[in-house]
């Protein structure tokens, strides 16, 4: 009863969010008469809104265009760098708590040199590295031109075109590599963060690290490091704008190219402001949901 009371209490509005509001939609309408009075520039959206979706004449249907290709190409490098940024971020997490000095320095170093380094040119070092040094001689592109039709068909559709696998996989492994590093300190600070008691309890019973990390610090940390972690995903989103510098063909890059192309400059980078925001506050607030529920959990295991 008690919290029903305190969050209706939480959404009455009082004098200070009234005035809040009211500098807000004051703010909004001087911005929109500056722009009306004094910006000299005829707006034209509808010239961008086929570069969404355009009518194909040969083929009689509609097909995706520049902007929505670029959406796509994103929430592939968003996903695969994601999913490399983790698992780096965990075996960096961990070596940066392990007992030995090696595994510490290593780990720290790379944490270092990521976070005192300015992300355009880690990512340019990064890229043409990986691409350059690792993945060339693995012939990525030899081995796409002689693989079968449903082959190709699903790399088309997990990396994007077979014959740029290369550039896709090294820009998805630069930005991996970059907010790895953020995500290794989000793990070694939750895995600090458990009581020296846990780690006394569980030597106790003769457990071995390994298994002391597994079954009792590891589920205690994930619990406190979730939130962390999603912000991390969110900024991960915003980052993988910076893999237009390489060419990679995303959402930003297919801004930059109709931006040029048209002149619409100002309506192009509004729309791909937009389409960012929207990810990003999707995904801020499906994460709320989820630690809700995380929240919800863990109070009724209190509680029974």
């Amino acid at each position: 009863m008690t919290g029903r009371v305190s969050a209706v209490r939480r959404r009455r509005l009082g004098l200070l969010d009234a005035i809040i509001a009211a500098a807000a939609i004051a703010v909004v309408v001087y911005v929109v008469y500056r722009i009306n009075t004094y910006l000299v520039y005829n707006w034209d959206w509808e010239r961008l809104i086929q570069f969404f979706v355009r009518f194909d004449a040969t083929r009689g249907q509609w097909v995706p265009n520049l902007l929505f290709e670029g959406i796509v190409i994103s929430i592939r490098v968003c996903f695969w760098g994601a999913v490399m940024a983790l698992a780096i971020g965990l075996v960096m997490g961990l070596c940066r708590v392990s007992n030995a000095l090696v595994l510490r320095q290593i780990s720290r170093g790379y944490v270092e040199l990521v976070r005192n380094m300015a992300p355009v040119p880690f990512f340019f070092i990064a890229f043409f590295f990986v691409g350059n040094q690792l993945l060339l001689p693995l012939e990525l592109d030899s081995m796409m031109r002689e693989a079968s039709p449903e082959t190709r068909a699903v790399v088309d559709v997990l990396f994007g075109q077979p014959n740029l696998l290369r550039n896709f996989i090294a820009a998805a492994i630069a930005l991996a590599l970059y907010d790895g590093a953020y995500i290794t300190e989000i793990v070694r600070a939750g895995v600090q963060s458990i009581e020296r008691g846990q780690w006394e309890a569980a030597n106790s019973l003769g457990l071995s690290r390994y298994h002391v990390l597994r079954h009792v610090i590891l589920p205690q940390a994930v619990q406190r490091i979730t939130p962390p972690l999603t912000n991390q995903s969110i900024q991960l989103v915003k980052d993988s704008a910076l893999v237009s510098l390489l060419s990679i063909q995303e959402l930003t890059f297919m801004g930059q190219e109709i931006a040029h192309s048209t002149t619409r400059f100002f309506e192009t980078w509004i729309i791909v402001a937009a389409l960012y925001f929207v990810a990003c506050y999707g995904l801020s607030r499906l994460y709320g949901r989820i630690e809700r529920r995380m929240k919800r959990g863990r109070t009724e295991i209190v509680g029974a």
